[in-house]
């Protein structure tokens, strides 16, 4: 898990940048999520969602000035994919998208390949950390959305999936 200096850091880049609305980091099965003080909420579906609150005054810090306000810190469940004949496999964090796991090797996946629920389709780098991300379903690669070194959100969709069998 992160120390308080790491978690401030993020803190401070969040609220540094003007496009990053939202963040969310997630180690095993550990998940945090940092939304700025006065951004617009997001509503997941209406589907069994559990959202755990904690407010501002969770974060402890020496001196408060230095800490960037939160208004909440949440950990959301996504949404699920609308198409119904695919999935979307999703990133899980913000961060770079590499399609392999250095620029002389073979991509992990392409268009038309076949994975299992442990395949690594992808890496996203977030914090110089690189995330193996698996496909967590069974199928057919259809689509690949984001492109080599691209800049990722929190549930952004990263590739479509065409299920075998049942999802």
């Amino acid at each position: 898990m992160l120390n308080t200096s790491e978690i401030k850091e993020i803190i401070q880049l969040i609220e540094s940048s003007s496009s990053i609305q939202e963040f969310t980091l997630k180690q095993g099965v550990t998940e945090l999520a940092f939304k700025k003080k006065g951004s617009e909420t997001v509503q997941p579906a209406p589907a069994a969602v559990q959202n755990t609150v904690i407010s501002e005054p969770f974060l402890t810090t020496a001196s408060k000035q230095e800490a960037p306000t939160l208004s909440e810190v949440t950990i959301p469940t996504p949404a699920p994919a609308v198409d119904t004949d695919t999935v979307e496999i999703v990133s899980p964090m913000v961060g770079t998208f590499y399609s392999s796991a250095s620029p002389d090797t073979p991509e992990f996946v392409k268009k038309g390949d076949t994975v299992r629920n442990d395949t690594v389709v992808c890496i996203v780098e977030a914090m110089k950390l690189f995330n193996e991300i698996e496909a967590e379903v069974e199928g057919e690669i259809v689509e690949v959305l984001v492109q080599n070194g691209q800049l990722v959100e929190f549930g952004q969709p990263l590739f479509k999936v065409r299920p075998t069998g049942g999802r």
